[in-house]
């Protein structure tokens, strides 16, 4: 009798128990725990929510263009530290002014005279430069030419880029041709030639630090000049070879 009374109990037991429990696994008792498990809210998320999240990727959006500008800045300075460019530059084009200013023809020629040394130098300096920057990494000369400044566009993008060591390799020849003046240009017609030449060169720079917006901003604040209308006065062989590299 208490053999079948404990027999009994067992039973019972058992029968309250599910398959799994009786198995050894104890898998019933997960799965009367997971019925107790609450269902994963599908609340929308709120419009201040979506503000704050989309603040935070323009941020960081932000702060990745900026650190990418500011590599470039530093990589470019770098070479042109190394030279007197600028300040030549800058030299060429108030000897400009002065001569131009001047309606005595025999005023003129002595300034213009002095600036032909000027541009003899400005024209080497440069080649040395563009020769300098040619050993830069491909990867670390390419241009964007997306209509926006994004964080390393060229990079991620590298179709929609150009080789900023063929460009200053193109003003470099430019440069040096404006100089040499083989088309025997009176010196009011070389200054303008030269003076685009420059001014180009100056815009493909800051395209490269920034973007081509950028770029052509500055030009108009600092010369009141266009970059098609900078384009449009540069030598015909600079305007062919500009174009097909930078694809405008």
């Amino acid at each position: 009798d208490a053999g079948r009374k404990s027999d009994r109990g067992v039973g019972l037991i058992l029968a309250s128990l599910g398959p799994w429990d009786r198995a050894g696994s104890g898998g019933g008792l997960l799965c009367r725990a997971a019925t107790t498990l609450q269902p994963v809210s599908t609340t929308p998320w709120r419009p201040m929510e979506w503000t704050v999240l989309l603040m935070m990727l323009m941020l960081g959006g932000l702060w990745l263009k900026t650190r990418d500008q500011a590599r470039r800045v530093a990589l470019l300075g770098r070479f042109l530290q190394q030279h007197q460019i600028e300040k030549l530059m800058e030299e060429l084009t108030q000897g400009y002014l002065r001569a131009l200013g001047e309606s005595d023809p025999e005023r003129q020629a002595p300034i213009w005279n002095r600036l032909d040394a000027r541009e003899l130098e400005l024209a080497d300096q440069f080649s040395r430069f563009a020769a300098d920057f040619a050993q830069v990494p491909e990867a670390e000369a390419r241009v964007s030419t997306l209509p926006l400044a994004l964080p390393f566009a060229s990079r991620l993008f590298p179709a929609a880029t150009f080789d900023l060591r063929k460009a200053l390799a193109i003003h470099a020849q430019a440069i040096t041709d404006a100089v040499q003046n083989r088309g025997g240009l009176a010196p009011r017609d070389k200054a303008y030639t030269l003076s685009a030449e420059l001014f180009l060169m100056q815009h493909t720079c800051h395209w490269y630090c920034r973007s081509r917006a950028v770029a052509s901003a500055r030009l108009l604040a600092r010369h009141q000049t266009t970059y098609a209308q900078v384009l449009a006065a540069v030598a015909p062989s600079t305007r062919q070879a500009y174009r097909e590299l930078v694809g405008t």
